[in-house]
């Protein structure tokens, strides 16, 4: 575009034909549940400022999607998939959105996602949403997992529907899509991102993050994510630790002197053999590259385990009640007790097949916070993947981050608030997509940037999907 040789508006075309020819018809991927109407003509709007010397940084013309739980105040829909919130159109933007909108991106549409961040119950497979339908993995439409809630802002990505895509994260939602569809996934920092804006789940966990086909893309675009919020207490802690430009740790030798911790003998006891083998032999390129793999104990989420819920499942109550009072009157919704009855009433087909047995137990608490089984769960949550966990393991050993395999080790760095990044590590046999994932201490996002590109760029493992 600088160099004139498309325009923003043909990228936006051409990226809106692709969804027309591979999500909508064809392997039918189905991860973009919306389309802006207005994008074409804001496409036209950023040509006319670049024509006139106007260039508001790197995104400037880019479109780029959002998952369909983060508000925009245009003509489309936030309702987290679900039926219930047909017609919610949010009053202002999401902070995060307005920073995108500022930078020059452009908002082409929302991505399908597990319904409600697949708190919604049990049972529910991934990728399903009432309103979206199921989102499908482009790697085997069909056969293979397309993963967790920002299962279509993944899809999209690795498919090539978008330049870039916004997830949300709560306890493994943007790594494990991520992983599943063979992209960079960037799991941020609590109070790295704002909040504010985004449909909560369990606003202690809750994070908004760059999901893209390359390290450069994600930090490019936490570079305009991750600021300040005057509105969102969290990000006070991130307020002298964010960067403006995270593209500087974008560094090929990046692991001299770098230590890594893994578990004694590389062995993941619940990982499949082949996915097992694949993270093998990827430390030993991690070790031709100059990284010491420190063999460490087994710590709280390094292995694929239950991490219980019950802190989810008392949060998601105040702070979804707090989301839909504000919603326009003419809705049917403005409680989790209206959204319940909604589905009972509405939306039998769903409630039959899946049941909604996790809105049931949110609503069945006082939504105070107050109970002992939520404080002492909240603690000892804190405890158990921050200063027993993540925080004893880099400490005990001088490390300076530990390494999982794809998105086993998702649940200790969201419970702690802290980063964790996801790149493609290969594929087995059959075609399923293998991850590496890198995880840091708090505010640790440039050296896991920094590392991510240099395992990255010293492999180029990714291959697009076969459309």
């Amino acid at each position: 575009m600088r160099n004139r040789e498309f325009s923003s508006k043909e990228l936006t075309l051409a990226y809106m034909d692709r969804i027309a020819v591979y999500d909508k018809s064809g392997p039918c991927i189905n991860s973009v549940i919306e389309l802006n109407p207005e994008a074409i003509l804001i496409a036209e709007a950023r040509d006319h400022e670049r024509s006139a010397g106007m260039n508001r940084g790197l995104l400037h013309g880019i479109p780029i999607l959002l998952k369909d739980n983060i508000d925009t105040c245009d003509l489309m829909h936030t309702t987290a998939g679900s039926l219930a919130l047909t017609g919610h159109y949010a009053s202002e933007d999401a902070y995060v959105v307005r920073l995108l909108r500022q930078a020059g991106a452009i908002i082409l549409g929302k991505t399908n996602m597990s319904e409600m961040a697949k708190f919604l119950t049990h049972h529910i497979p991934n990728g399903f949403s009432s309103r979206g339908g199921c989102v499908r993995n482009p790697y085997a439409p069909g056969k293979l997992d397309v993963g967790g809630s920002s299962c279509g802002s993944g899809a999209a990505v690795a498919a090539s529907l978008a330049a870039v895509a916004v997830g949300t994260e709560t306890l493994g939602s943007i790594i494990n899509p991520a992983v599943e569809n063979s992209i960079v996934g960037l799991n941020p920092s609590i109070g790295l991102v704002s909040r504010r804006g985004i449909m909560p789940l369990a606003p202690t966990h809750d994070t908004a993050g760059p999901m893209a086909r390359s390290v450069k893309d994600a930090a490019i675009l936490l570079s305009v994510l991750a600021a300040y919020d005057p509105e969102d207490a969290s990000t006070l802690m991130a307020k002298n630790k964010s960067y403006p430009d995270y593209t500087i740790f974008l560094q090929k030798n990046g692991f001299q002197g770098i230590r890594i911790g893994i578990p004694p003998d590389a062995n993941f006891p619940k990982l499949p053999a082949e996915h097992q083998q694949v993270v093998e032999r990827e430390i030993e390129v991690l070790r031709q590259l100059g990284a010491k793999m420190v063999e460490v104990e087994s710590i709280t989420g390094l292995e694929r385990q239950e991490w219980d819920m019950r802190a989810l499942v008392y949060e998601f109550k105040p702070a979804i009640n707090r989301y839909l009072a504000k919603l326009s009157p003419h809705l049917p919704v403005h409680s989790l007790r209206d959204m319940i009855d909604f589905n009972f009433r509405h939306n039998r087909e769903l409630i039959e097949a899946y049941g909604q047995d996790l809105l049931i137990a949110s609503e069945r608490t006082s939504g105070t916070l107050t109970e002992p089984e939520y404080i002492q769960a909240k603690l000892r949550d804190l405890r158990e993947s921050r200063e027993n966990g993540i925080d004893a393991i880099l400490s005990n050993h001088n490390l300076d981050v530990l390494l999982s395999p794809g998105h086993d080790g998702v649940a200790a760095p969201a419970k702690a608030g802290y980063p964790s990044i996801t790149v493609p590590a290969g594929y087995t046999a059959c075609g399923e997509p293998s991850g590496l994932t890198f995880i840091g201490g708090q505010f640790s996002e440039g050296l896991l940037i920094r590392l991510a590109y240099s395992y990255e760029q010293a492999t180029l493992h990714r291959r697009p999907p076969n459309l």
